[in-house]
């Protein structure tokens, strides 16, 4: 990955970053969503991308829709993310920056099963995926982690308590590793979205109360990340709104919980 490429200027539209034309990039839960909109705005960019989905009918239709190779499995476990990056490898050569995207959401499905899946996907991933791909950045003096969080995890999601609790545990973990290898040349970058159009998108009561009108498309998305890309800032807010709501969260605690307990008490009484 390199930041200056005066070749790639003609390559590639003026908005997208340089340093994505030729750079070896991975995707996860790119079958469908924010993913899949993300692998395709990537490879226009000039990017060469491998992409993941554990829905390898969807992994396998993003891969030939852009010209990529599918790797579909599991990138919520170790061994999921290491048969991912042999596969890169192999193809790419070198991974320069990974999109850990894949996502679980489970409702109000509080189960301890629940609790087990939505920490493995939602969190662990991150973790194997660091784990595997840190020192190779650090021996190379750069690398790019995009961790796909949610602005449940800056602020709180009604009705999925397995889904706001691992999504801040994503948020904690990619800030504890920008503080410890972003002098090093790790850049990481958290994305923290609120209603996109995606199978993870709550219905019914819960999305009106929720979200209301102010749901995004998955392209729309895609288009802030690579805004994004041009720089190394930590937060990715295609919800400006969110950083309002995350201060007043912070300086104002009782006064924020106070306006939750509204919205719950209006989704309460639709349902």
């Amino acid at each position: 990955m390199t930041t200056t490429a005066d070749s790639s200027a003609d390559s590639c539209p003026a908005s997208d970053p340089a340093w994505l034309d030729g750079a070896g990039v991975v995707v996860t839960g790119a079958g469908s969503g924010i993913g899949r909109a993300l692998a395709r705005r990537l490879a226009q960019a000039g990017a060469k991308v491998v992409v993941n989905d554990l829905d390898s009918a969807g992994c396998e239709a993003t891969a030939r829709e852009i010209g990529a190779l599918a790797v579909p499995g599991d990138a919520a476990s170790a061994d999921g993310v290491a048969a991912l990056l042999a596969g890169a490898r192999a193809h790419l050569g070198q991974v320069d920056a990974y999109f850990a995207n894949a996502g679980i959401e489970t409702g109000s499905d509080a189960s301890p099963a629940a609790w087990e899946r939505s920490f493995a996907v939602n969190m662990m991933a991150h973790v194997h995926a660091a784990d595997q791909l840190i020192p190779d950045w650090l021996e190379r003096g750069e690398g790019r982690l995009v961790v796909t969080a949610s602005a449940a995890g800056l602020l709180t999601m009604l009705g999925s308590a397995p889904y706001s609790v691992s999504k801040h545990a994503a948020v904690a973990y990619a800030e504890w590793l920008s503080v410890t290898y972003g002098d090093r040349g790790v850049i990481v970058q958290c994305l923290c979205p609120q209603g996109v159009q995606t199978p993870l998108l709550p219905g019914g009561a819960l999305g009106d109360v929720v979200f209301g009108d102010n749901v995004l498309t998955p392209e729309q998305v895609a288009e802030d990340v690579m805004a994004a890309l041009h720089g190394e800032e930590f937060y990715i807010l295609p919800h400006p709104e969110v950083a309002t709501f995350y201060a007043t969260r912070a300086t104002q605690p009782e006064r924020w919980l106070r306006g939750m307990r509204r919205l719950q008490a209006q989704l309460n009484s639709r349902t």
